[in-house]
């Protein structure tokens, strides 16, 4: 599959590059894109969740009732967990909620989701570029020039772009990222990809060799 270069103008170089295949033209695999995008929202979770137990609350220990006669069930202290105040039942606990995900499974997860965006013509290629200072209104610019300012846009570098990044953080409909960053819930929750032309590059070989 070809597409075109452009600049940063929005005018076609007259330039095509040829997508490979073996990324961008697969059979995409849901299951594999559903593992890893589950691995990615679980990493993001803290897992400093805690309740708690009617052992860890701070109160009296007698007990409020005798144990028959009362009309009632049978109850001890007032950390129990039927009463206001009380512990919780089987709260929830610190945890780590990581889990492991094989290599292969992850690139094919990334290829399927470039594949995706392959499909449906969701992929702009531009030339290398580079901004001297932070500049967020030369950004939009880029963005209008490209004909992609109404959609959420991911822009990917071969490696970190400080202006670039700076320019694009308080864009709420715009994400900056490096190819070394990218990862299947990006990709799918940007509705255009602009690759640079470097950026392209490393993309094929990281997950050529990945392949390999």
């Amino acid at each position: 599959m070809e597409v075109n270069v452009y600049n940063i103008k929005g005018e076609d170089t007259g330039r095509k590059v040829t997508l490979n295949e073996s990324i961008f033209g697969i059979e995409p695999n849901d299951h594999a894109i559903y593992l890893d995008v589950k691995q990615f929202m679980a990493n993001q979770r803290q897992g400093t969740h805690k309740s708690k137990e009617r052992s860890e609350i701070s109160g009296s220990t007698r007990k409020i009732g005798r144990q028959k006669g009362g009309g009632g069930a049978r109850r001890g202290d007032m950390n129990s967990p039927v009463l206001v105040g009380g512990g919780r039942v089987f709260g929830p606990k610190p945890r780590d909620y990581s889990f492991k995900l094989n290599k292969k499974v992850k690139a094919l997860a990334r290829k399927s989701a470039l594949s995706y965006k392959a499909q449906n013509n969701a992929i702009i290629v531009v030339e290398d570029f580079s901004f001297d200072a932070p500049r967020t209104k030369e950004f939009v610019n880029i963005a209008k020039n490209l004909k992609v300012s109404d959609k959420k846009l991911l822009m990917v570098f071969p490696e970190a772009n400080k202006n670039v990044y700076l320019s694009a953080r308080n864009l709420k409909r715009a994400n900056v990222q490096t190819v070394s960053g990218l990862n299947t819930y990006r990709v799918l929750d940007a509705g255009v990809l602009v690759l640079t032309e470097n950026a392209l590059s490393a993309i094929e070989n990281i997950l050529c060799k990945k392949e390999a």
